[in-house]
């Protein structure tokens, strides 16, 4: 099938709720646009160290995850994100991949968003259609 990239914007959820407060000017958010290769294969939301400092996320934690390779290594769990394609957007908690050069959007924020990937226009896809509905349990 080949690569799929999506363009998001990333924002730190915790200025914005600083933002919401009035505690800073909504322009004061911290948030970066990437370019994310979406990886059905990567559970979540990975980004760089260069990303996490752009965005001033501070470490929740340490998670042990198994890499593309195969190869364990100790991850760090970040403050949550919003991450934000088109219309749609979603909060979680990004994993710091040691060495990473690029953003990986993985399948638990891309379920959120009810978007999965067409295989023949290699683009993201609403699963329901392009209009977004959001289900309230």
């Amino acid at each position: 099938m080949g690569s799929v990239h999506a363009t998001i914007t990333l924002k730190n959820v915790k200025d914005m709720g600083y933002a919401k407060d009035g505690y800073i000017k909504e322009s004061d958010i911290r948030s970066v646009t990437v370019s994310a290769l979406v990886d059905t294969g990567a559970m979540t939301l990975c980004i760089s160290e260069d990303v996490r400092q752009e965005l001033g996320l501070g470490i929740e934690g340490i998670r042990p995850i198994r890499v593309a390779n195969g190869e364990r290594v100790n991850s760090q769990i970040t403050e949550p994100v919003e991450i934000i394609w088109k219309d749609r957007y979603t909060t979680c908690r990004p994993i710091v991949i040691p060495g990473a050069e690029f953003t990986l959007l993985g399948l638990i924020p891309l379920e959120d968003m009810d978007l999965t990937v067409n295989p023949v226009s290699r683009e993201l896809a609403g699963i329901h259609g392009n209009e977004w509905l959001s289900m309230v349990v």
